[in-house]
């Protein structure tokens, strides 16, 4: 699993899949913990469209969006409190994930977590709010399967759809850092273990 990488997928220059890297059942009480201390919401965007994922986060920052923007935050908007420490599992897998597609010394300091119900999907945008775009995304898929789309530097274009599975790990850097990318409408499913959920787990050098 997570030590044995079988084979690193590219997708196009600086995005790469590893398929079935994460032992998504050693994560799963890691995220109970998190999602006890910081509970799942809907955000709004700046426009004020209710999200139709719902989100978390933990470490250091933790992204938020609202009429005022995108944004990180070092607290809870809800609690006022610090986000729960991120769990050794997760920074751990996500370093060990960006090295293994060629992106050394990661070390996030934030993790947006993401659950998508079967007819929720996330619409085209690039991730730009980070300090530091040298930085990579490692994102970590667990429960039942999406199908995940990029287009490119530019929203506009066709694009090049990537099926994800329980385990499956995306990392994208270099050029691919600043492409517009998605997921599609989730399909009714189940999964064995997480039931009818998938949950994204999304890394990032935020600060």
């Amino acid at each position: 699993m997570e030590d044995l990488v079988s084979q690193v997928i590219e997708i196009c220059p600086g995005m790469y899949v590893l398929p079935d890297f994460a032992d998504t059942q050693a994560l799963k009480v890691s995220l109970q913990q998190v999602l006890e201390h910081s509970p799942l919401r809907q955000m709004q965007t700046s426009r004020g469209f209710t999200m139709s994922v719902h989100t978390s986060n933990c470490g250091t920052a933790g992204w938020v969006s609202d009429r005022s923007g995108y944004r990180y935050l070092l607290q809870d908007p809800l609690s006022g409190k610090p986000w729960h420490p991120m769990p050794e599992s997760f920074a751990s897998l996500a370093s060990r994930a960006a090295k293994s597609a060629g992106f050394g010394h990661f070390e996030p300091d934030a993790c947006l977590i993401n659950r998508y119900l079967p007819g929720t999907q996330m619409g085209a945008h690039q991730d730009r709010d980070e300090s530091d775009f040298s930085q990579p995304i490692v994102s970590v898929s667990l429960g039942i399967d999406a199908r995940f789309f990029v287009i490119g530097p530019e929203k506009r274009g066709k694009s090049t759809p990537v099926d994800l599975s329980d385990g499956d790990v995306m990392v994208f850097g270099g050029p691919a850092r600043h492409f517009y990318h998605g997921v599609r409408k989730l399909k009714d499913s189940t999964h064995p273990h997480f039931g009818a959920v998938r949950w994204n787990l999304t890394f990032r050098k935020a600060l």
